[in-house]
Order: structure tokens, then sequence, then C-alpha cells
């Protein structure tokens, strides 16, 4: 029997940005400086994939600073650290690398500007995520007060309703933040936001994509792991842009082949920490099984490029 046919819309962009291709490439040129092994406080990015293979060429994964030896390196994650960590770190004479994205190092930048400007922090974020308590752990504690949906904004407790400024984390739903935004000014009309809009370039792309895509599948994947914010959010993104079936996947044999039963077209994402080769493996699963006709739903060029650190481009 012939295979059936199958419309696969593939995103762009999808997966790797730009952020999350420094903090790789900084651990790969860590270890080529100093050799291994090389610590990671933290997953370098939220994709078991790349941390894997970042394993194999002589990276160690520690949750915490005190897990790593004094005489080795240490690299902080892309989703960025609290003040606390590097700190610990100079007060150790260890060698340092931060691998933060330079968008979530901006909203950091932004954060400590409001508090000199004596003014009380309310971010959006989730609970718990890195880059949400990296954020938060720019200032002292208690400083910036979390709200995570519109129904938090009605019990936030302000010390000045006269004085508050907001920051968002990076990689959160446009809309879904757009909604907490509008809560905020309502309930505190002089709340400053952010000069340039919180949520990076590559969260939004990938957004908009798939808000172009969903309408025409039957199903939706996104390629990204279960602790990826922006991943989850794609998902979330896709089924309420019209399609109906929206699931997360970590690689090709994670795919739920009988909920696509009778599918006549599938679209395929990934998340901003998703490597290329686990979505091809996506691709080729479909192949497998399918008389399949791929059509790429762009909806944006992205050509950012983001330096390593000079320590790094300094030989040994």
């Amino acid at each position: 029997m012939p295979n059936p046919p199958l419309t696969l819309y593939l995103a762009a962009p999808r997966g790797f940005c730009a952020g999350v291709d420094r903090a790789i490439k900084i651990v790969e040129m860590a270890i080529e400086k100093w050799g291994a092994p090389v610590y990671v406080r933290h997953e370098i990015v939220h994709n078991k994939f790349v941390v894997d293979s970042l394993r194999d060429k002589g990276a160690v994964f520690v949750e915490e600073l005190s897990d790593c030896p004094d005489d080795r390196p240490v690299i902080f994650s892309a989703h960025g650290v609290p003040k606390s960590v590097p700190a610990a770190a100079q007060a150790r004479e260890m060698v340092y690398v931060d691998a933060t994205c330079p968008l979530v190092s901006k909203v950091h930048i932004e954060a400590q500007r409001h508090a000199d400007a004596g003014l009380q922090m309310i971010m959006i974020g989730h609970a718990g995520h890195p880059e949400t308590v990296g954020t938060m752990g720019q200032l002292p504690d208690g400083d910036v007060l979390l709200v995570e949906t519109v129904e938090d904004v009605a019990t936030v407790a302000v010390r000045d309703p006269s004085s508050l400024a907001f920051v968002t984390q990076t990689t959160l739903s446009v809309d879904d933040t757009a909604d907490i935004v509008a809560a905020l000014q309502n309930r505190f009309p002089g709340i400053v936001g952010p000069h340039k809009e919180d949520i990076c370039y590559a969260t939004t792309n990938r957004q908009e994509a798939v808000k172009a895509m969903a309408p025409k599948c039957d199903a939706m994947l996104v390629v990204g792991a279960p602790n990826s914010s922006n991943s989850k959010r794609l998902v979330e993104v896709g089924a309420r842009a019209g399609c109906q079936y929206s699931q997360l996947v970590q690689r090709a044999s994670d795919i739920d082949w009988r909920s696509l039963d009778g599918i006549t077209s599938v679209g395929i994402t990934a998340g901003a920490s998703a490597p290329e080769v686990l979505i091809n493996e996506v691709i080729e699963a479909f192949g497998a099984r399918y008389d399949m006709r791929v059509e790429v739903v762009e909806t944006a060029v992205e050509n950012v490029e983001f330096k390593v650190p000079r320590v790094l481009r300094e030989p040994a």
C-alpha cells in the first residue's frame, strides 16, 4: 500500500537562537582552552541532547557553585544567575565565564536601573524558572515582586503604587504577557515599562511563525524540552491559533503516531534550544510514513549574532 499523502509545514524561524548558539559555543571553547573538565552551573540550555553532547566533550553539569572545585573553570548558563553567584565565584578566586544571553542581561540592567531610581520592581515570569530566579536575584531579597498571571496583579502588595516598574522573562507568550501588562497598567497607571520589549526577538519570531502555520495544520509538533519555557509556549500558541492537536516532543521517538492517525497536514517547529539535527530527525520520521510534501512558512529572517566573551578569544 502506498503511504498516505501529507503536507508538512515547516516554521521559519525555528530552533536555535543567537543566545543559545553563543552559550553552547562558550562551553565548547572553554573545554578547548582549559581542557576537561569544565563545570557548568545549571543546564547551559534546556535541551537534553545538547547537554548530553557537551557532557561527552568534557562538561560537568552541576546545580550549585558549591558543587564545583576551586581549581576548574565554571560557566553560568544562558538563563542568567543571581548576583550572589559571580560574587561567590570571585570570593573563591575561581575562573568563571558568564554565558547569560545578552538579551537576559539587558533585563538585568533594566531592573538595576529602575531600582537605582527608587522604583520597586515587578517581574512577569514563571516562579522557579532559572531566568526568573536570576533576574530577581539582581536585587536584594524582597525588592522584586513576581506575578505569573492577570489574577496575581489584583493581589500583589506594593510599597508605593506611584513608584513601580516592571520587567518580564524573555521567553513568555507574547499574548499572555500583553494581558498581564495591561492589568498592571490598569491597576498602577504610573508603572514604568522597559524601553524596549523584554520578550526576546527569537521568542516573538517563533510564536509568529506558529500563528501563521497553525490554521493550516491538522496537528503541530514542537521539538523541545519539557523544561523549556519558550518551547511550552509554542505548544500553547499553536493550540490557541487554531491547531486542534499540539504536542511537545524531545525527538522523533516521542511522537504519538496513534494521535496523528488520519491527518493530512502537520506543522513542525522547535524551541530556541532545540538543535536542527533533532528537527530533521522528526521530518525524516514523517517521510518514512507518508508521501510527504514540505512547505516552509517563513515570517521573519534572523541574522543576529552575539560575540563570545573576550576571555575565550584570547590565548590560554
